[in-house]
């Protein structure tokens, strides 16, 4: 078994212990331990794939919540906090896609007192989205402010308003808190 010495110090004048390489041995150990990519197209090729990697890595860690590996924009105390605090909730913004699917359907029919049905339920939907986004943006930032005095905030209300606007079984990172409970 031989003992690599190099890494330690020791004194100028000493012996290093063992014999020195060839100039071919020590190219071909340089260049393992590089391993730059001969070409361009093997450079591309390894990014595509350690690219590849960190993508389905991420994809996973929004599936389990796994804090690590999670985007930058969803990393963070503040912003789980935010998506605990939302998916605790009923909100009404994350039942507008199918409301918006069932009015689209009512105002295609061509009965005119069907269609001022769809007009005003378009006009309600809308306004009490608005509503409970007001009310929720307000509870949160006072519930950030309390428990989070001294980090940034920044954006944390929009993100959790976005995440309502979700269904949510199709929220990412996955809810890790049931309706109800409080974080």
């Amino acid at each position: 078994m031989q003992v690599d010495l190099s890494k330690q110090p020791r004194a100028p004048e000493a012996p290093k212990g063992r014999p020195t390489p060839k100039r071919s041995e020590a190219q071909t150990q340089r260049r393992r331990a590089s391993s730059a990519p001969a070409d361009r197209k093997e450079a591309t090729k390894r990014q595509r794939e350690a690219r590849r990697a960190d993508l389905a890595r991420q994809r996973e860690a929004l599936a389990s919540g796994d804090e690590r590996y999670l985007p930058a924009r969803d990393k963070g105390p503040v912003r789980r906090f935010v998506r605990d605090f939302v998916d605790s909730r009923f909100c009404i913004a994350e039942f507008f896609l199918p409301l918006a699917v069932v009015i689209l359907v009512l105002s295609m029919v061509r009965v005119g007192s069907l269609q001022n049905i769809a007009l005003l339920l378009w006009l309600g939907v809308i306004v009490l989205i608005i509503v409970d986004s007001i009310g929720l943006a307000f509870r949160m930032k006072k519930q950030l402010n309390e428990r989070f005095p001294n980090e940034p905030k920044r954006g944390a209300v929009a993100y959790g308003l976005m995440r309502t606007l979700q269904m949510r079984r199709l929220r990412l990172p996955k809810p890790q808190v049931k309706r109800g409970e409080r974080p």
